[in-house]
């Protein structure tokens, strides 16, 4: 697999659309990191890692209704192109109603955490 975090992006969007309760995907440091952070912003209802000697990551999807929070999610960094933000250059999503997720010295952080901290660094994905 060339990117897994397309992959991740991937996987939540089609169980989304299928209102499926959970979705299992192989399991990394980064990968949890970002749905540590979907969980902090709400986003997803919860996740966890599962295994020992191979580890899964289960997230568990929220949903409103017969309609899930996570209305989009989008690429913005890929390995064949690389997009890098300084710290008063970071995106604000549908001004402010979604989150960017960015790749940075100091761990990975959400747009508004990054610019609170005055940090730049890759741009992996975008969620609202």
């Amino acid at each position: 697999m060339t990117d897994p975090i397309a992959d991740l992006l991937t996987r939540i969007r089609n169980a989304n659309h299928a209102l499926l309760p959970a979705v299992e995907m192989p399991h990394s440091a980064l990968k949890e990191s970002i749905a540590r952070l979907l969980k902090q912003e709400g986003y997803l209802a919860d996740y966890s890692a599962e295994g020992t000697t191979v580890k899964k990551l289960k997230l568990k999807l929220k949903y409103q209704g017969r309609k899930g929070v996570i209305e989009g999610l989008r690429r913005v960094s890929t390995p064949g192109l690389r997009r890098y933000v300084g710290a008063s250059e970071i995106p604000r999503v549908l001004g402010g109603m979604g989150i960017a997720i960015l790749s940075t010295p100091r761990g990975v952080l959400t747009g508004t955490e990054a610019r609170r901290q005055n940090v730049g660094g890759e741009v992996l994905c975008y969620v609202w």
